[in-house]
Parts: structure tokens; sequence; C-alpha cells
């Protein structure tokens, strides 16, 4: 028998084409759907050590952990079942197109809903009110045993015997059916699995294959323990209440409806004493503790079933993600691609980008591009459907590495234009607007233009598409990287634009002069630069954003030579950081000699755009 070297609290379950795997501070699902494609949810619970103290106290925290994993366990049984196999459009009846329409709910909503109910009635049916009715029928067959003194401890170890015979008869029959034989396979995968790495094994394939599938801590092994318990808690305590009532005169069907009732009252302290002694007997692998375990491993023999590799691979992955959220709390939740409320979506995503500081406003945009719904539409309850809860949580997955959103979908409105981005530019800004605001304005009928540091082209192409409309004039742009020319290029095709380009680092290879100069070129402090956002300083070209050792250099050099490149009457207007507009108007009042110069705030008041006269 192999040694256990590596102990873990880590547990599981069999779901629906998958493995549970929970441990201390996350749950994770794992399921292959239709397409043969795994899917993961995997979610933050809470800490048994961040439970209210009462709850960690032994024998309670059983019951806690009792009722836990009886809600949890069919919450996640009904969310693999809808991500395994979802309910396609097409497939849809005309009553679940009407609550997802009217009610805003999805089937699995209600599905989930009536099972869990279902579930416990089926339960309270057959491991209460059945052996009670089988019982009585005894004692009925059997009035002078019945009315013996001894008969009343005898009549509950008899009613537990029945109990526990019901139990197997039920394992057997779920035997039955195929859809069970799968998932009692994947309840192997999940125990050889979580053996492999107790056993101190890699976690691949070959080696949770050669692991046993029988492991102590088994949900059949616990209620095992519930039933066999539930006899001898059952039987010290109906003893002393049939002479209560008889006492009493309680008889008829109210000592029935009491004997139901007591056992239900009764279960969370056998659940609480189920569990401490899994825990104790979970400690240790001595063989004198077999013949305690020896039941539940037979048990097991029938509620597992070897299993598949793809079930394996699915099991290992839940396992290796619950193991790495819980050694890092920053390690974000995830979601099946699968049928959801519009709102649970929304808040799912707040909630991980808040945690992983990133815009929660990022989340809008999300939904918004991928709903194609604009974002004030957002408050309007709807379901969302699995193609389109797929697609959000691919572009939800790519934005938790901090790769700008923009970047990630492609493209980014500028000034009512879509422009292609991707990190050979920088993002075109809302705030550069206010320049191309500023440019088309001063703009005259036959007027040149000529735009520096153009980027993805943003300020060049506004300023071409918007000045078409009611004049005649010519832009050129232009930028030292001949990576983000293509880009700008491309921009120009898309938007139908009439701008020229050029590769020149500012006015190297320009010999013209023109009526007006923009600008938006980089103005970020060199030791700055590596205390940005991540989504900047990871993801933008830093070519676009190192202004040098004060964010200036770039004014410097325009100063000293926009004068040979304006015409008399020419302007210039550049965009700028916070706090440098006065700065700028100084070098060229000094270097170039402008005639005039004046700032436009944007609208949160910062000076954003200098503009200077010739």
């Amino acid at each position: 028998m192999r040694k256990k070297t590596n102990r873990t609290n880590i547990g599981g379950q069999a779901v629906i084409q998958g493995v549970m795997m929970r441990g201390k501070t996350a749950m994770a699902t794992v399921v292959r759907d239709d397409n043969g494609e795994l899917q993961m949810e995997a979610v933050r619970v809470t800490a048994p050590e961040k439970r209210a103290k009462w709850m960690r106290f032994p024998f309670i925290r059983g019951v806690v952990n009792f009722v836990l994993s009886l809600v949890g366990g069919m919450q996640t049984l009904m969310r693999s079942a809808d991500a395994a196999y979802p309910e396609e459009e097409e497939q849809k009846s005309k009553l679940s197109k009407w609550m997802e329409d009217h009610l805003k709910l999805s089937t699995g909503d209600i599905l989930s809903t009536i099972s869990l109910i279902l579930g416990i009635v089926i339960a309270v049916g057959l491991f209460i009110y059945l052996p009670l009715l089988f019982t009585g029928l005894i004692a009925d067959a059997v009035p002078a045993v019945a009315k013996s003194e001894a008969y009343g401890l005898w009549y509950h170890l008899i009613e537990g015997g029945f109990r526990l015979v019901i139990f197997i008869l039920y394992i057997l029959f779920t035997l039955i059916f195929p859809s069970l034989r799968e998932t009692y396979m994947c309840h192997g995968a999940e125990h050889k699995t979580i053996n492999c790495y107790e056993y101190g094994m890699p976690l691949t394939v070959e080696n949770v294959k050669s692991c046993s599938r029988l492991h102590d801590r088994c949900g059949t092994t616990f209620l095992f323990l519930v039933l066999f318990i539930s006899i001898i808690v059952f039987a010290l305590v109906g003893v002393p209440l049939d002479m209560f009532y008889q006492y009493a005169g309680i008889g008829g069907i109210w000592d029935n409806v009491l004997f139901v009732l007591v056992r239900i009252l009764l279960l969370p302290v056998v659940a609480g004493i189920s569990y401490e002694v899994l825990k104790l007997l979970s400690y240790t692998d001595s063989p004198l503790v077999l013949p305690l375990k020896a039941p539940g491993y037979l048990l097991q023999k029938l509620t597992t079933r070897e299993p598949t590799d793809g079930m394996i691979e699915c099991a290992i992955c839940a396992f290796e993600k619950v193991q790495k959220m819980d050694a890092d709390p920053n390690v974000p939740e995830m979601l099946f691609a699968t049928v959801t409320k519009l709102s649970k979506l929304s808040a799912f995503m707040n909630k991980v980008f808040a945690e992983q500081g990133i815009d929660e406003s990022d989340a809008e945009w999300i939904l918004s591009l991928a709903l194609k719904i604009p974002r004030s539409a957002l408050s309007e309850e709807r379901v969302v459907t699995r193609a389109e809860c797929k697609e959000i949580l691919e572009i939800f997955q790519k934005r938790l590495t901090h790769r700008p959103l923009w970047y990630i979908v492609g493209d980014a409105e500028f000034y009512g234009y879509t422009f292609k981005v991707d990190e050979r530019v920088l993002i075109p800004r809302p705030e550069t607007e206010l320049l191309v605001e500023q440019a088309i304005g001063s703009l005259k009928q036959g007027d040149s233009v000529l735009d520096l540091c153009t980027g993805s082209g943003a300020i060049a192409v506004s300023v071409a598409c918007e000045a078409a409309k009611d004049k005649r004039i010519t832009v050129l742009a232009s930028d030292i990287s001949e990576e983000a020319l293509e880009v700008a290029r491309e921009n120009a095709r898309i938007n139908k634009a009439n701008v020229a380009f050029v590769k020149s680092d500012l006015f190297e290879n320009i010999y013209s002069r023109f009526n007006l100069i923009t600008a938006n070129p980089p103005y970020i402090k060199r030791a700055e630069i590596e205390t940005l956002e991540e989504e900047v300083r990871g993801y933008e070209p830093h070519l676009a954003l190192d202004g040098g050792e004060d964010g200036l250099d770039f004014y410097r050099r325009i100063a000293e030579k926009v004068s040979r490149h304006l015409v008399r009457g020419g302007l210039l207007i550049l965009e700028c950081g916070e706090g440098q507009a006065q700065d700028i108007i100084k070098i060229f009042q000094t270097t170039a000699h402008c005639d005039f110069a004046m700032v436009v705030k944007d609208y949160a008041g910062v000076e954003r755009v200098v503009k200077i006269g010739f």
C-alpha cells in the first residue's frame, strides 16, 4: 500500500461530465461540453477560519459543512449540466423563451430550485418515512412482540436497519442508468486525483490512473456514517420519547408526524457527529481502523468507476485551479460560458475587475460590444445566450491579463470613427478629441495639414474626414515607426480618409510648409513610465510615451524647426500632459518666437491643448 505524504484538505464531487474540487478558499468545477472542450467555473468561498466562531466548534462545523455541501453540491450539479448540455437557441421550447423574455429567468434557474426541493422531499420520503412504514408493518404483523417492553429499542434498531438497506438498494438502483454510471466514473476520477497528490506523485493522467479510486473523505462514506450513527442516535432518543408519548397519550397519526419531525430535527446532530468521525478516520492509514473504514470502502466500490482519460483531465484541471486559488488570493474567478442573467454576469465581472485593479467600466464596454447594445441599456435585465456568454468571457479572460481592452477588441472609437489598434500604436484617448475639435475649427478652404507623431492616425484621419464634409484640404501624417504607419494607413483606408503618410523623425523628411501642424507627441517623464498602470507600461509602445527626463524633449525639438514648416499666419496645436502647458508655452516663446500662445482646458478642467500662432 502506498503511503500518503501530501495530506490535503481539498475534496470534491462528481458532476455532469466533469469534476468539482473544493479547497479552503475556492471551488473549481471543470466539465467537458458537447463540443468536447473543457469548461471551467472557479469561485471564491468563505474559508473555514473566517466563518463565525460558533460555526467552527466541533460537531457544529459538521452541520455547517453538511448544509453547505448539500446546497452548493446541488447548485454545482445544475451548473455543470448547463455547461455540459446547453439548450441551444433553436432547441428552446416556447415556455423557455417566454420565461427568458418575460420573467428574465433561464430554464436552469427553475430546474435548480425544483431539483433541490424535490431532492429533499425524496430523501425524507425514502430514508425517514419509508423505514417508519416498514417497521410499523412489522409491529402490526407481530402484535405480541410489539407489546413487549424490550420492543421499544428493537423498533428503532429495525427502523434504522431498513434505512440502511434502502440506502444500499438506492445505490444499486442508480447503477441501472448509464448517465449515473458516467457520473460514478467522474467520482472515481476525483478520488484518484486527490490520492495521486497525497501519494506525492505528479498530477499526470498516467499517474492518476494508477491510483486507488477509494478515499477516506468520500461523501459516500459520510452518508454511510450518517445512516449508521442515526440508528444509534434515533434509538437513544426514540425510546424515552416513546415513553413520553405513552404517558401523554399521543398516538395515531400524531405519533407518526412527531416521529418524522424528531428525526428531521436530529439530522444536524447526526451530521455533526458523523463529520467528526470521518475527520478522525481520515487522519490515519493504520490497519487498526480498517474495520471502521471498510463499510465505506465497500460502498465506494459501487459509487466509483474507473474513469476515462478525459474525466481525469477534468479532475486534474479542477484540482490545480483550486490549489492556485488557495495559494494566491489574487487568482481571479471564472464562470461557465452558458445561459445566464445579464445582471449576474455584470455583477461577476465588476467584482473580479475591482479585485484585480481593472477599471470596472471595461465590464460595461465588454457587455455593450458583445451584446451590440448601448451601455445605457445594460440596466435592463435580459438572458444572455450561451454564444454571447462565451464571447463575453473570452474577452473578459484576456482583459484579466491586463492587456488593454481595445487591443483585445482590435479597434477603438475616436471622434465618431473606428480605428484599428494593437501594440504597435497608442490607444486613442477621449481627451485627444479636444485637439481634433480645435484643429477642425481653425481650418479654411484649401488649407494643408501636417500631423506629427501620428501613431494610429487618429488625429489625421479624423481631421481629414471631418474637413472633407465642407472643405477641400490636404493632410500629411508622419511617424518615426514604420509599424505605426502600417496601422495608420489601414485606418485611413477603413475610414476612406484622404491622408498621405511619410516615415519621418518629426521634421526630418518633411519639406513643405503647412497652414496647420498638429501633434500629440510623447510627453511622459522617463522615470514615471514604470509607475504607470500595467495596461500602459506593459503593452503600449514606450516609443510613443517617453518624453525624456522632464517629458518635454519633443516639444523642444518641434520648437527648433516648426517655423520653417508653417506658412505666415500658420497654427500649431499640441496636446500635453497635466501641468506642462505653461512650460511648453515658454519653450515656444523663447525658441520659436511665436506670435501668440493660448491654452484650452479639457472637460475635467485640465490644461490639455496648447495653440501657438506664427
